[in-house]
């Protein structure tokens, strides 16, 4: 099997082979090909994903998962967390695995150790996890050139995990296979949670009459994400930061009319926000009391 020593040099072209045409199996498949490998099968079942491969693998013939995998130089594991571990058992169990063969998954909760039912397979495990949230469509693969990759592997492998993620315009980010689930965590924490936080605050900007909730976010918002990246704790505002505590309670007290299913969300941020201004020296001790029995008070309201 062809290999590099530094994660510079460029890869050996590899036949490869998509496990799963979702979002992200798709979208790194076509990268992987406009990198000058050659995707020789894919899997595919639901109207959609035939519909994904079809417009972003044209041409690639869609295979059971055993004909996908066998034959395969590098393989690309593009299936839900839950399903990885018995995939990959099945694989080995069934012997479709072949020794030296590149074994990728995209799964950021996982890192090598999801491949222990391999190990006799003599395979080489890469977890490659792409930092960025996908539509399944080309639009993506421009922005891999902004996306970082958290990369767990060998320490023999690390080179070629890190090229291969340069190949597909990444940016390499190693992590540890025992920090694999805070990294992911955080991942989760800041994009999943950011897009129910926003449409929360859409449905209230709707409540109040804006037509155009969108429209009135998007500077504040951008400004504010920009400001935390740069400055962290630092950059705080906002009733919350400065102890106004009469202002909360005015907006725990309109949720609880308006948006009762926002309020518990607003509280757990609200008091989360207090600890970290507080521990940050942006809100004073005396001003963080009255704050802080505000909200203890309104947690214990039905």
């Amino acid at each position: 099997m062809p290999w590099v020593s530094t994660p510079h040099e460029r890869p050996a072209r590899f036949d490869v082979g998509v496990v799963g045409a979702g979002r992200v199996g798709s979208v790194l498949g076509a990268a992987l090909a406009r990198a000058g490998h050659v995707v020789t099968g894919v899997s595919a079942v639901s109207e959609e994903s035939l519909e994904r491969a079809a417009a972003l693998l044209p041409g690639v013939p869609v295979k059971a998962i055993p004909e996908v995998v066998s034959g395969a130089h590098l393989v690309v594991l593009a299936v839900p967390d839950d399903a990885l571990a018995d995939l990959v058992a099945g694989l080995s169990a069934t012997g479709t695995f072949t020794p030296g063969q590149l074994v990728m998954h995209t799964s950021g909760a996982h890192g090598i150790s999801v491949f222990e039912a391999a190990v006799d397979s003599d395979i080489v495990p890469l977890a490659l996890h792409p930092a960025m949230t996908f539509t399944g469509t080309e639009l993506d693969l421009d922005r891999l050139h902004d996306c970082c990759f958290g990369v767990t592997t060998t320490d023999l492998a690390r080179p070629l995990g890190e090229a291969l993620v340069i190949e597909l315009g990444g940016d390499p980010v190693w992590i540890s296979e025992e920090d694999r689930v805070t990294y992911h965590a955080a991942l989760a924490h800041g994009s999943n949670h950011l897009v129910t936080l926003v449409a929360q605050s859409m449905q209230l900007l709707g409540e109040a009459g804006v037509d155009d909730p969108a429209r009135v976010l998007e500077p504040l918002l951008t400004a504010a994400l920009s400001n935390t990246l740069q400055r962290g704790d630092a950059a705080l505002t906002g009733p919350v930061a400065r102890g106004d505590a009469g202002t909360v309670a005015g907006h725990v007290a309109m949720l609880r009319k308006v948006a009762p299913d926002i309020r518990p969300t607003y509280l757990a941020l609200a008091r989360a926000t207090a600890q970290r201004a507080l521990l940050s020296g942006r809100l004073r001790a005396s001003d963080a009391g009255p704050l802080l029995e505000l909200l203890a008070h309104e947690e214990d309201q039905p």
